[in-house]
Parts: C-alpha cells; sequence; structure tokens
C-alpha cells in the first residue's frame, strides 16, 4: 500500500505528516483521542489506578503548557491547559482520597485566565465557562472565584483590543498617559503592559519615569504562517495572524502558526 501523504485527523484536529510527528503535536493527538473516548463513554466511576492516571495526565499537560509558553507558543500552550481540563475530576478525586488535600490545583486553570486574555484568545475562555458549568464539583473544590476570573479576564481582553489599537494606530504610546486615555485604573495598564512585555508581544523603552510602549516587531509587516489544520501556508501582516482567522485553502476558523524564520 502506498504511504499516505494528506493530513492525519484524529477528532478535529489535523496535522499533515511532518507536523505529526512533533513532539507537540504528538500530545496534542492524543489530547484529543482521550477527550473523544471520555465523552463516548461518558462519567464512569474509577479505580484508584485510573483516577492515578488522571492526576499524572492532568500535571503532564500542564508542565506541556508551560514549556509552550516558554518557546511563545501561546495557542499551542492554550490547547495543553485546556486537555488538562479533561482530567481535573480524576486528579481532584486521587488527590483527596489518596493525599488528603481539599484544594483543588488550578494551574491548568489559571494560565487560561492569564494568557489568553493577552492573545484575544476568546475560545478557549467560552470553552472554560461551558467546562465549569458542567462539572460544578471543580467550582466547589477551589479556592478561586471562577465566575469573577473569568469576567475578570475578559475585561482585560478589552482593555488589550483598545491598547493594540492605539498601538497599531500611532505607533507606540506613553505607559503613564492611558489611564487618562482610557479611563480605569493605571496599575490595570501598567500590569498588561509588563504582561505584553514579559510574552515578548511589546518592547517598554524607559522615558521619564515612565515608558513608551511599541510593537516588538512590525505588525504590518508581511509574514507567513501555517493553517494548522490543512498545513496551508498564508502571507499577511503579522498582526493578522494574531487573532482566528478564515484559512484562504480549507475555509476553518483558525489561529495560524507562524513560521519559525518569522517569529
Amino acid at each position: 500500500m502506498p504511504a499516505r501523504s494528506g493530513p492525519s485527523r484524529i477528532g478535529n484536529k489535523s496535522f499533515t505528516p511532518n507536523e505529526a510527528l512533533t513532539p507537540i503535536n504528538r500530545h496534542l493527538v492524543a489530547c484529543s483521542f482521550f477527550g473523544l473516548t471520555r465523552a463516548r463513554l461518558g462519567a464512569i466511576a474509577m479505580t484508584k489506578t485510573e483516577m492515578e492516571h488522571h492526576r499524572n495526565a492532568y500535571y503532564e499537560h500542564v508542565a506541556n503548557a508551560k514549556a509552550a509558553l516558554k518557546q511563545k507558543l501561546f495557542h499551542h500552550a492554550m490547547r495543553f491547559a485546556a486537555c488538562s481540563w479533561e482530567h481535573i475530576d480524576g486528579m481532584m478525586q486521587y488527590e483527596r482520597k489518596y493525599e488528603g488535600r481539599d484544594s483543588l490545583n488550578q494551574e491548568g486553570i489559571d494560565l487560561v485566565l492569564h494568557y489568553a486574555p493577552l492573545i484575544f484568545d476568546a475560545d478557549s475562555l467560552d470553552n472554560l465557562e461551558s467546562r465549569l458549568k458542567g462539572q460544578k464539583r471543580i467550582a466547589k473544590h477551589a479556592d478561586t472565584n471562577f465566575e469573577h476570573g473569568l469576567a475578570r479576564a475578559r475585561a482585560v481582553m478589552w482593555d488589550a483590543h483598545r491598547l493594540w489599537n492605539q498601538i497599531e494606530l500611532r505607533s507606540e504610546v506613553r505607559q503613564d498617559n492611558l489611564r487618562t486615555e482610557f479611563g480605569g485604573d493605571q496599575h490595570q495598564w501598567r500590569a498588561l503592559a509588563e504582561a505584553w512585555q514579559e510574552i515578548g508581544l511589546i518592547v517598554r523603552v524607559p522615558d521619564g519615569g515612565s515608558y513608551r510602549l511599541s510593537f516588538n516587531t512590525n505588525m504590518s509587516e508581511a509574514t507567513t504562517a501555517r493553517c494548522p489544520t490543512c498545513g496551508a501556508v498564508a502571507k499577511a501582516p503579522k498582526a493578522k495572524f494574531l487573532e482566528k482567522r478564515h484559512c484562504p485553502k480549507c475555509g476553518v476558523v483558525v489561529s495560524f502558526v507562524l513560521l519559525a524564520r518569522d517569529r
């Protein structure tokens, strides 16, 4: 039988042969497969071994999300974090029953609440909200008010859109003028600017007791990125690839992955 050259599909994820071989996509494929299995089986009673599996898988996905963040693969990181949610119930049961822990480890949730607004990833926030509504036990055993956390994350994303538009329009803005221009609290604007600097999206240049904010790269410069669904390569201003867009080849709305030479 001839070797298959087209993309491989598992669930609603599609990978080209080369992409499917990468470690990061192997983990995402496994996550997608497990999610399908859980959806078909529904809720079932778990043995100690099964609970322990979920505990280990949860921490593995969280670790993968953190590793992706270090590589500045932010949308991959959000997908890894979302994968961890499939295992929260089993992890929580194991740690409460066999380790005597009463509080929930919520790193997989906190990563999305913190980073998704910074990269305008509304889908991850919507998926988290659906997950929390469907699994009331998560909120019951958490030390955090997730409803408040989601509202705060969406407010940050709205502020991020406004600040992004101003930097894009004027090339640079002064950090100490943000409260005057947009209202709100100066601390929240400083926190947003520092978070964007931390992930490498903007640069903050000291200037007269404050900072001048500008994009780390020329966002109007044409760059190339790959569709994660069909593998097609598209070219557009870099700013266009920071939000989901229709792939011109397959028509799916996706988060394009910037090619390594253009990051």
